[in-house]
């Protein structure tokens, strides 16, 4: 799948309009002949209500909407009609459902229907004049049994089922491209007015409704796949769940619900692009009346100028990419702002630093942005008769397996403690990361001294002769406390210690977090100062952290202070637990304010000055101590670093770094630059597409091997058995990968799996379930796939493997929640066990290892199967097991 088609995002549900809502569809299948679609006659994906109830023809009865509905769209009702109402009202299909007899007193009430297919005038061309009011805004197409009304309050835009030129139907694209999640079928179509929600629970989610039939009467009801499919109460009913499928197939409303428009009315529609679909639901953010002629107005979505490979100067570099970082800047806050939860159910505890926090569950499916520890959020409490309101400002620092989020709150005075239901959440949006990336790019550009004469000309692309960088090499090029390196490591270490700047290309496995750290530990050896060892990421920084301390070196790794209260790994080598654990005399004074601070939760104003002066001179006799700095990228604009000065830097995973992103930690001084990373595996993740498009996802390091600088390749991986290694050597990699370990080094005694090939130990098992988009819209699960994998992982289990060696990759978040919850209700073993069973996304895999890998791949369609990279099946050691895509 595109990008285009990809990176979509969703909003929560809008508030109901008021119109009449439907649950309950049923259908006369004795006089199906009334409604003579090709679709009804036709085979489809999913079986049409008609099939299910056939073998029900010959008893059913003719039941049609209430009067209350049937008066709501009396106008639209010819009484010459022969047909049923194909729609029952959710109460009468309660009764229904009760085994109620009180249906047929309502057909008294309700005329004969007729619909008749409203084709265009002779003569009007679409993409000239005016639409009729429920016209497709994208091509045009107005037959009422063809189009439907997305619900939300803000939009209320008509659209066809029709793909046109792009994957998906008209409807289904503007939903996932504008975050929203519920339809209204037009009054004139065969169903009538109605809005598709859950008979049980009255959810209104398009992406979560399916249909079953029930067994016995002639009836189809929509039911949502989480939670009510899973309901045992409905299991008693007179229904097959099984059967249940979803209302959304292959990006398209079903034939039966939504008609799609005729070869001749698609003809005549009006020709619409994935571009300029993707361009008018931008421009409806900020003008929802804009029409497709607007986007060719001056000005209107101009796009912004893309990276170029060569820089005139540090000037041009800004001018390009600072609005890059404005566009990521204003997306990120847009979205983040946009984010809010309600009604929430929490409960309150006090953490070891006396603060209050907050546990609330906050489901990643359902939104767009995913939490991470660090991230400032906004709880807040409308009030009742017995609380006034409230609110305050907290940190995340925990996130269970469970999607339980801790959160740590500033201030614990006035805290509801007692109310534990109906709060609200809300992203707090921070432009620190942006800011640093401006600051450093305009630093880059005025300060003659934030880089060396040579690192600037190479960053801009200048041709600039090369020379060495004079230093006494070591004997021995390993470190203490690390792995003997092997002959590709040592090349890269001596290579590198010698150059002004060097790229190192870490396949996975190969050892690139040891080879960084010998590294470090020769350049800090040299006595040029203190080294600087940056990544993106913090799980990136404490690994090199905590392998650079093992070689005796004096390390501080550097934290925002938001991520202070989070647990780390290397705890002991933070600076803040070096401030508040230095044991030194003179520091007493300190001590005791800081005592006095989580004792009382606040020191009065000179205490406070006289504290924060006394932390930041503890901090900076520490920091100015040690040998190497360790922090993020962003990390390195804090203004604790502002007066440090770096010759050489380190960036690890720099791939995954955008590029003003790497600036940062360079701008300090930088004179001898490494970068280490793999451009074959993932790169930065932009989540505005139009800046995305103009270039910046593409990594520093991937600039520069595009300028001729080629990257020092580690050769030997230790990770993967060699039969699974050979797929990412020979595509990725040119087949230089080579076996650092045997086949019997990675062969598991004691566990019984029956592999197909007993000495390889991978499969592709092949399915044949079909793809749904999840409940966000935005991303896709395959519940065979789900229920296949949790069969695996209880394979794995009873062979004797423990949960923490099996971990499960799925390129979809969708489906990441769909596993997770299906094991916890479905598995076969105690849930314990399954709880402790990681199921991730693959970027969040990335750097680091399973012993068993369970990859789902997700999709199943006739069309494109997406998302899928290969080389996520390097996160394995010993087996990996595909489920398959299927076509």
């Amino acid at each position: 799948m595109d990008s285009q088609q990809n990176n979509l995002y969703e909003t929560a549900s809008q508030p109901d309009t008021g119109t009449d809502a439907y649950t309950f569809l049923e259908f006369n299948t004795q006089g199906e002949s009334e409604f003579d679609y090709p679709e009804f006659r036709s085979p489809v994906a999913w079986p049409t209500p008609s099939d299910s109830l056939a073998a029900a023809a010959s008893s059913s009865s003719v039941r049609s909407a209430p009067a209350a509905a049937s008066s709501s769209s009396s106008d639209h009702h010819h009484s010459d009609s022969q047909a049923a109402s194909p729609v029952a009202s959710s109460s009468v299909a309660k009764a229904a459902a009760r085994g109620g007899h009180g249906v047929d007193g309502v057909v008294a009430g309700m005329g004969g229907l007729n619909f008749e297919e409203t084709g265009d005038e002779d003569g009007y061309e679409f993409g000239k004049g005016d639409f009729t009011e429920h016209a497709c805004r994208y091509c045009g197409v107005s037959n009422p049994a063809c189009v439907v009304r997305c619900n939300v309050p803000s939009c209320r835009k008509w659209f066809c089922n029709s793909r046109g030129n792009t994957s998906g139907s008209h409807i289904v694209n503007h939903l996932v491209r504008a975050k929203h999640k519920e339809v209204c079928l037009h009054k004139d179509s065969p169903l009538g007015e109605t809005i598709l929600e859950c008979y049980n629970c009255g959810c209104r989610n398009v992406f979560l409704l399916g249909f079953i039939s029930a067994k016995t009467e002639s009836v189809v009801v929509l039911l949502c796949r989480e939670p009510c499919l899973n309901v045992n109460a409905l299991k008693d009913m007179n229904w097959d769940l099984s059967q249940w499928c979803p209302l959304i197939d292959d990006r398209c409303f079903l034939q039966w619900l939504v008609k799609i428009p005729s070869e001749q009315e698609q003809l005549r529609a009006r020709q619409i692009s994935a571009q300029q679909i993707n361009k008018i639901e931008e421009l409806w953010k900020s003008n929802p009346d804009a029409a497709l002629e607007d986007l060719e107005k001056p000005g209107v979505d101009d796009e912004p100028q893309p990276v170029a490979l060569k820089y005139e100067d540090a000037y041009q570099y800004q001018n390009v990419f600072a609005p890059l970082i404005k566009l990521e800047a204003d997306y990120d806050k847009m979205m983040k702002e946009s984010q809010s939860k309600d009604n929430l159910t929490v409960r309150w505890d006090i953490g070891l630093n006396k603060k209050r926090v907050a546990y609330f569950v906050f489901p990643k499916e359902d939104n767009e942005l995913r939490l991470v520890p660090g991230d400032e959020l906004r709880l807040r409490y409308s009030g009742d008769a017995a609380h006034p309101a409230w609110q305050s400002v907290g940190h995340v620092i925990k996130l269970t397996a469970q999607e339980e989020v801790a959160l740590e709150l500033r201030a614990s005075q006035g805290v509801p403690i007692d109310v534990n239901h109906g709060l609200s959440v809300d992203f707090v949006w921070k432009s620190t990361s942006f800011d640093r990336m401006q600051g450093a790019m305009k630093t880059f550009a005025v300060d003659e001294t934030s880089v060396s004469g040579f690192i600037y000309h190479h960053l801009l692309g200048h041709e600039v002769e090369n020379h060495m960088v004079r230093n006494a090499m070591p004997r021995r090029f390993g470190a203490p406390g690390l792995p003997e390196l092997n002959a590709s490591q040592v090349y890269a270490v001596k290579n590198v210690l010698q150059r002004p700047i060097s790229l190192i290309q870490g396949p996975p496995g190969t050892g690139k977090t040891v080879t960084s750290a010998a590294i470090v530990y020769h350049m800090a050896k040299q006595g040029q100062g203190q080294v600087l060892v940056c990544a993106p990421s913090n799980v990136a920084v404490d690994q090199l952290a905590e392998k650079i301390s093992a070689t005796g070196l004096k390390v501080v790794r550097i934290c925002a202070k938001s991520r202070e209260a989070v647990s780390s790994p290397v705890e002991h080598l933070t600076l803040h637990y070096q401030v508040r654990h230095l044991d030194t005399s003179e520091k007493s004074e300190l001590h005791k304010l800081q005592q006095l601070k989580d004792e009382q939760g606040e020191l009065s104003s000179s205490d406070e000055k006289k504290y924060k002066a006394l932390k930041r001179a503890t901090e900076r006799e520490i920091s100015q101590s040690a040998d190497v700095i360790c922090c993020t990228c962003v990390g390195a604009g804090d203004p604790r670093l502002a007066n440090f000065r770096f010759r050489q830097v380190l960036i690890d995973e720099s791939t995954q770094s955008t590029e003003p992103e790497c600036l940062i930690p360079l701008v300090l001084g930088a004179k001898q630059v490494i970068l280490v990373g793999d451009h074959c595996q993932l790169g930065p993740v932009i989540m505005c597409k139009k800046a995305a498009r103009a270039g910046l996802a593409q990594s520093l390091f991937e600039r520069l091997v595009l300028l001729g600088v080629k990257p020092i390749r580690l050769q030997v991986q230790y990770r993967m058995h060699p039969a699974l290694s050979e797929f990412p050597s020979n595509s990725f990699y040119e087949g230089t990968l080579q076996n650092g370990v045997t086949v019997n080094e990675r062969q598991t005694t004691g566990i019984d799996f029956p592999w197909p090939v007993p000495n390889r130990p991978m499969f592709f098992y092949v399915q044949m379930g079909q793809e749904e988009i999840s409940a966000s819209g935005t991303s896709y699960l395959n519940r065979t796939e789900a229920a296949n994998v949790e069969k695996i992982v209880t394979t794995f289990l009873r062979s004797g493997v423990i949960p923490s060696q099996i971990g499960v990759i799925t390129p979809y978040e969708g489906q990441r929640a769909y596993i997770v919850n299906y094991m916890s209700r479905n598995g076969a073993l105690r849930q314990q066990l399954y709880k402790e069973i990681e199921v991730a996304s693959v970027d969040s895999f990335q750097g680091r290892e399973k012993d068993y890998i369970i990859l789902s791949c997700v999709r199943s369609n006739e069309h494109q199967v997406g998302l899928f990279c290969p080389v996520l099946l390097a996160r394995v050691r010993i087996s990996v097991n595909c489920l398959e895509i299927t076509q």
